[in-house]
C-alpha cells in the first residue's frame, strides 16, 4: 500500500525563525508555459498562529479549495501580488519576466523578509537570504499559499479577459495552447494579450492580422 502523500508544512519557516530569519515569505508564480495572458507572481508571509488548514500545491487543489483558501490566506497573511505582462515576456524573455515579477512581489510585502524562500531552481533578485526549494508548493507552506493566490488571481483575470475577448475562449484554457484555442487563433488571429515571442503565436501572427 502507498504511503500517504506529504502536504505542506510550517516546518521549513519554523527552522527559520528559529534560526532569527524572521519574517519568512514564501514565493511562486503561476502562467509561465501559456501562449496569452501575465505571469502571475506571488509572496506571502504566514502568521504561524493562523497556518490554513489545507494548504497544497495549487494543482491538486479543486477549484473550490482553491477559493476557500485564497479568502483565508489574504485575510490572516502578508500578501503581494505582481504581474510581468505579455509585453514584457517578450520584450524579456519568460525566464527574466517570471524573475522580475517574483522579486516585485516581495518588494510589494508590507513586512521586508529576511529569507525567501522560492519554488523550484532559480531566484530572483531579491534584497535578502533565499532558498530554491523543487517542487516548494508540495513542501513548504508558505509557498504553497503563494501558489493558491497566484493561481486563483491568474484564473480570475483570465476569466475578465474572455469576457473582453469572446471566442478565444480565455475563461477555459486560460491562455494555454490548447486544442480549442489553436482554433479561435485560426478563426481570430493574434489579439493583444497574447505572447508574440512564443512560437506558435509568432506563426500566427505571421498569418493573420492582429484583432
Amino acid at each position: 500500500m502507498a504511503e500517504p502523500r506529504q502536504k505542506p508544512d510550517f516546518s521549513r519557516e519554523y527552522e527559520a525563525h528559529r534560526a532569527g530569519e524572521v519574517p519568512v515569505a514564501g514565493v511562486d508564480e503561476v502562467g509561465r508555459g501559456p501562449w496569452a495572458g501575465p505571469v502571475v507572481a506571488c509572496a506571502v508571509v504566514l502568521d504561524p498562529a493562523r497556518v490554513p488548514v489545507g494548504l497544497d500545491d495549487s494543482k491538486r487543489l479543486s477549484a473550490a479549495q482553491r477559493e476557500r483558501l485564497f479568502e483565508e490566506i489574504c485575510a490572516s497573511a502578508d500578501v503581494s501580488l505582481a504581474f510581468a505582462p505579455p509585453l514584457r515576456i517578450d520584450g524579456h524573455n519568460i525566464r527574466q519576466a517570471t524573475l522580475w515579477a517574483l522579486a516585485r512581489a516581495v518588494a510589494g510585502l508590507a513586512c521586508t523578509p529576511r529569507l525567501v524562500l522560492v519554488d523550484g531552481n532559480d531566484l530572483p533578485p531579491v534584497p535578502c537570504a533565499a532558498r530554491t526549494i523543487i517542487g516548494g508548493d508540495g513542501l513548504v507552506a508558505s509557498i504553497a499559499a503563494a501558489s493558491i493566490v497566484a493561481k486563483v488571481t491568474r484564473d480570475r483575470l483570465m476569466g475578465a479577459l474572455g469576457a473582453a475577448h469572446p471566442g478565444y475562449g480565455f475563461e477555459r484554457h486560460m491562455g494555454y495552447g490548447t486544442p480549442e484555442h489553436q482554433q479561435a487563433l485560426a478563426a481570430l488571429g493574434v489579439c493583444r494579450h497574447h505572447r508574440t515571442s512564443f512560437a506558435p503565436i509568432r506563426t500566427r501572427l505571421a498569418e493573420t492580422p492582429t484583432a
